[in-house]
């Protein structure tokens, strides 16, 4: 896959704050080497998040995040800041900018940075005299740069690329699963969701991974699996499914074949798979009065059989009672009283970066509220989850 054709997820998210006018947009230009942000002298030009998907050599491919500054004043200036802090839980790294002397407006936003383990970059667009500053308050040398004149941006380059947590691209879908030459068949049901003459991306994300690890990839739809099994030597290695169709593959697979989802396979590439197994104990647990939120990482018009509105709440309401109360958040959304809940069920967040799942588990640990995944899930529901590789 080249570095174009790296999905949003699956890139490097660098956030830009500071206070309005700091230079943040400017410096987002310098970075890219393009004028790919909007500048003025007029405070609080950025007004929401802005993401810019770009390569920037030598960090690779990178999701630059552009934000409003954290001292927007007013009503609305309240809700930009508010969005602002949203983008905290996406940054895989932190830059803070400075061009004025520090307030007690940085100091804060450092401390939240610190208190969630972002890495963060402190930089100057200015003079020293505010660099000795920033060093003085904050016990950090910070980078000094003029990103108007698009003076020191290698040195900043440099520092973040020091920054990059070891862990970032190391991860795999599948590695732990399977080994060279293993046959791996995908069941992958072609429902009203999928896009028309393509592959959703958990799909395309795992082929690519088999063909990495150099296994065997036989690929079939839901009622042609009997013929697909029938076509093979011996039975494969793994077969993958879509969670939808857990119960009718189970069904049919070899006693030999492992099995798993696509969502499952995300629970612990993007997430905590322990945290979601652990989590989908509380199924057990649910009464009729209890609420479960269904929180999804992207926003679509929903089908028919939708998975997060319509299966997964029937499964539950048939096992628990008609009286469930279950709510649906979409995109960026996630609620801000996550208390009020009894279960949390998390799509497989093929459409957030990792930090961005694990900030949605960390908030649910911070209510007291368990968390689990679809396909995790759905496989408890059914009750073949102990039965299922993850």
């Amino acid at each position: 896959m080249s570095f174009n054709e790296t999905p949003r997820a699956e890139r490097l998210h660098i956030a830009i704050y500071g206070k309005r006018n700091s230079g943040k947009s400017t410096l987002i230009n310098a970075i890219t080497g393009q004028e790919r942000a909007i500048t003025s002298p007029v405070a609080g030009t950025t007004a929401d998040p802005v993401y810019q998907a770009m390569e920037i050599h030598p960090l690779g491919p990178c999701v630059l995040i552009d934000t409003a500054g954290f001292d927007d004043e007013g009503d609305l200036g309240a809700l930009r800041v508010e969005k602002t802090r949203d983008t905290l839980a996406q940054a895989d790294i932190a830059i803070l900018v400075f061009r004025t002397k520090p307030i007690d407006a940085e100091k804060a936003w450092f401390a939240e940075l610190k208190a969630k383990k972002s890495p963060t970059l402190l930089v100057v667009n200015g003079n020293e005299e505010i660099a000795r500053a920033v060093e003085d308050d904050f016990g950090v040398v910070p980078i000094t740069v003029d990103a108007e004149k698009r003076e020191g941006i290698d040195r900043l380059l440099h520092a973040l690329t020091a920054l990059v947590p070891e862990s970032f691209g190391a991860q795999s879908l599948i590695s732990h699963l399977v080994s060279k030459k293993d046959v791996v068949l995908l069941v992958m049901p072609q429902d009203k969701q999928a896009p028309k003459g393509r592959l959703i991306l958990p799909q395309v994300q795992t082929i690519r991974d088999l063909l990495d690890h150099a296994c065997i990839t036989v690929c079939a739809t839901l009622e042609e699996l009997p013929e697909a099994l029938s076509a093979l030597a011996k039975p494969p290695k793994l077969i993958i499914t879509d969670s939808q169709v857990f119960r009718e593959v189970a069904k049919l697979k070899p006693n030999e074949s492992k099995l798993t989802s696509f969502s499952v396979l995300f629970a612990r590439y993007k997430g905590d798979i322990a945290a979601f197994r652990a989590g989908a104990d509380a199924i057990d647990r649910l009464k009729e009065s209890d609420r479960v939120l269904i929180a999804e990482s992207c926003t679509h018009k929903a089908q028919d059989e939708d998975i997060g509105r319509v299966k997964i709440p029937r499964l539950l309401r048939k096992k628990v009672g008609e009286g469930l109360q279950v709510d649906v958040v979409a995109g960026r959304d996630f609620g801000r009283d996550l208390s009020q809940y009894a279960l949390i069920i998390h799509c497989g967040g093929c459409m957030m970066n990792r930090a961005f799942v694990l900030s949605r588990i960390a908030a649910a640990k911070e209510a007291g509220v368990p968390i689990t995944n679809y396909g995790v899930a759905i496989a408890k529901l059914i009750g073949i989850l102990d039965e299922i590789e993850d």
